[in-house]
């Protein structure tokens, strides 16, 4: 009998299958954000970053060009099991020509719908409201016409481009609009600002597109350097604004307080909501986007995503951090293997089990259940998930990022 027999065998015990765990994880797409490997630079001017966002480190053999971006992503697709999507920035188009941001087009990330179609990936998207003369100030939100309107017509474009994403990958996209706006010292007016806001997510949703295509999002933040005392699209307004209007909240785990925790809200999101989007990450301190591990808080997101909806049908999974102190294929490896370490690990709960002991007042049994549950041979069947993936499930994956870091990364000055 094999190590996963052993463990498979354990798990049966509780009334767990891991083959019907296994399955559905291999039915649960994950979208891998495209900008850890380049320090969320993009491919349309930038040299640095505004918006309240720092990335930190200068570890040597970030990607430059789109061709070195599609290989580290080859390279890290090549190392994490599961079904994958591509989560893609609007600076990140691949035109010829000096067209801004608010006259983009589908044909100019042509190159990226054909890479998701040669590696059978969906596509996610986002407007870039960042790193661009016109974001220095407010962008949505801003009392300037001519700035409101530059912005509305750029997220009007990406409403384009992303029904086109969709109808050549044939999988809906997920299109997310977050807002960098805020101010560093107490404000003369919150109002103001989130009036301006709201009209400009009116007018930018007055146009007519395919919601069978595509899945507008919103976003909140709580915190930003130079936006310390107030940010316009706070939790409150973006899901209030969202449950009105019909679009998907979308929660990033960095973007709350320091002692908020996203997993608590999830079942709150989708008794409200028809579905939820997800941005997971790693908030050491603020909004601070660290690489995902396969802590406490990963796993209780994605228990609760489980527990919620055990379809897993309702709720769009993307990762969103960037490193550049360590080796870039590394830190996306690790945060993605992590996510789908987590909801593996959800899979592989007694949910009904868990919720009859808790509906029966029976909490020393929940509390004993719980505990035992954490010690199972887990890891047993992670190895078998990732052998049937094709893909190293111990830490061997490490020497061929090196192997990889040697022969290619190390030629990048």
């Amino acid at each position: 009998m094999t190590h996963y027999e052993d463990a498979k065998r354990e798990y049966e015990q509780l009334g767990i299958d891991p083959e019907k765990a296994m399955e559905k994880l291999a039915q649960t797409p994950v979208s891998m954000h495209c900008w850890q490997g380049d320090d969320v630079i993009g491919f349309d001017g930038s040299d640095s970053l505004s918006g309240g966002i720092q990335t930190t480190g200068n570890y040597p053999g970030k990607a430059r060009t789109p061709e070195e971006l599609m290989q580290d992503i080859e390279k890290v697709l090549s190392l994490v099991p599961g079904k994958m999507k591509l989560n893609l920035h609007a600076s990140y188009a691949m035109k010829e020509d000096d067209r801004d941001r608010d006259e983009l087009k589908p044909e100019d990330f042509q190159p990226w719908i054909d890479f998701a179609l040669k590696h059978d990936m969906g596509l996610d998207f986002n407007p870039t409201i960042f790193s661009h003369p016109k974001a220095e100030g407010l962008t949505l939100s801003s009392a300037d016409p001519e700035t409101a309107e530059f912005w509305i017509h750029h997220v009007q474009a990406c409403i384009r481009i992303s029904e086109e994403m969709a109808r050549q990958t044939g999988q809906k996209v997920v299109m997310n609009i977050w807002i960098p706006d805020g101010l560093k010292d107490v404000p003369g007016s919150r109002l103001a600002p989130r009036k301006r806001f709201k009209q400009a997510l009116d007018k930018i949703l007055s146009m007519d597109y395919d919601r069978d295509l595509v899945k507008v999002a919103l976003e909140s933040k709580v915190f930003g350097i130079g936006m310390e005392s107030y940010t316009v699209g706070s939790a409150e307004m973006t899901f209030g604004y969202a449950i009105k209007n019909n679009l998907t909240p979308l929660m990033d785990n960095g973007h709350y307080h320091p002692t908020e925790v996203v997993s608590d809200k999830i079942s709150a999101a989708l008794l409200l909501a028809d579905d939820l989007a997800l941005h997971i990450t790693r908030p050491v301190r603020w909004d601070s986007d660290h690489v995902v591990l396969f802590d406490d808080e990963t796993r209780e997101i994605a228990r609760e995503i489980v527990r919620c909806n055990p379809e897993l049908d309702r709720v769009y999974l993307a990762t969103d951090f960037f490193d550049a102190s360590i080796n870039r294929i590394v830190a996306w490896t690790v945060g993605l293997r992590n996510v789908q370490k987590a909801l593996l690990y959800a899979l592989l709960q007694p949910n009904d089990r868990l919720e009859k002991l808790q509906d029966e007042n029976r909490f020393s049994e929940l509390m004993v259940l719980q505990e035992e549950l954490k010690t199972l041979p887990f890891e047993e069947i992670w190895r078998e998930y990732c052998r049937r993936n094709d893909v190293d499930g111990s830490m061997g994956w490490l020497e061929d990022v090196l192997t990889y870091e040697n022969d290619v990364l190390s030629a990048r000055k």
